[in-house]
């Protein structure tokens, strides 16, 4: 009743602008885009925080002509794609450690569908990426959501976000070391797995008659599976102070 006594014309615009900001939020940060949250639970809640957070937010008096408003709202919603970005990066780079653990291994061919993409992923790489959004939910990752989203109303205004140079300059190099940090994570399996191909290699030069199909496939696969399994919390540790660090830099730029 009170929510519906404040909303005076000003009022609804800026109730308006919220719900783009929100919507921004939950359309493109990890894990609400996914296929797993149907796209009406995403708009239903975008509707439900927006109501939570409109006390929250400055109400000064409502100058936006329309053309003004429009503009506002397109930049609401590049708020929350830039803001994803950066976390997209995050996951981004786990993925692709995890694809690359997947192909080292031969893998690629064993795809299963993928609930998070939609899309048919190597089971290898599918697990890892499933484990690493645990690992952020179990990090409070979805209240980081929203503990960034109340940081911006004191540092952005509604309908005064703007992308800046310093933004643009920090995506471009986080995207430059998403590859760098998957190779990393993947390294100490990728390692092993080419030591493991040098050595057959040698074993096939002085014994011909070894059968690579039939012993030195399964071997391979054996080591790589048993080395994911010592490597695994070293590499959850390492995404989760990259996601640690991301939150971090969202804060200093927005």
């Amino acid at each position: 009743m009170e929510l519906l006594n404040s909303l005076t014309d000003g009022n609804v615009g800026y109730f308006l602008l919220l719900l783009l900001r929100f919507g921004g939020i939950f359309a493109f940060f990890p894990f609400f885009d996914s296929q797993l949250v149907p796209i009406s639970v995403r708009a239903a809640l975008t509707f439900f925080v927006s109501v939570l957070f409109f006390p929250l937010i400055p109400h000064v008096s409502f100058d936006f002509t329309p053309d003004q408003f429009v503009i506002a709202g397109a930049m609401e919603i590049m708020l929350g794609f830039v803001a994803s970005l950066a976390l997209q990066i995050v996951f981004g780079a786990i993925a692709f450690a995890g694809d690359s653990i997947s192909f080292s291994m031969g893998f690629t061919i064993a795809s299963a569908y993928d609930p998070l993409s939609g899309s048919q992923k190597p089971i290898v790489g599918q697990g890892i990426a499933l484990l690493a959004v645990v690992i952020a939910l179990s990090a409070n990752f979805h209240h980081f959501i929203l503990l960034f989203v109340s940081h911006t109303f004191l540092s952005l205004p509604l309908g005064e976000f703007v992308l800046s140079r310093d933004i643009v300059a920090y995506m471009t190099k986080a995207f430059a070391n998403m590859f760098l940090i998957g190779f990393a994570m993947a390294f100490p399996i990728l390692g092993l797995i080419l030591l493991s191909d040098i050595i057959f290699g040698m074993i096939m030069k002085t014994h011909p008659q070894f059968n690579l199909l039939a012993i030195g496939f399964p071997v391979k696969i054996a080591i790589a599976l048993v080395v994911i399994i010592l490597v695994i919390p070293a590499i959850m540790v390492r995404f989760k102070d990259e996601l640690n660090l991301a939150f971090l830099a969202l804060k200093k730029l927005f």
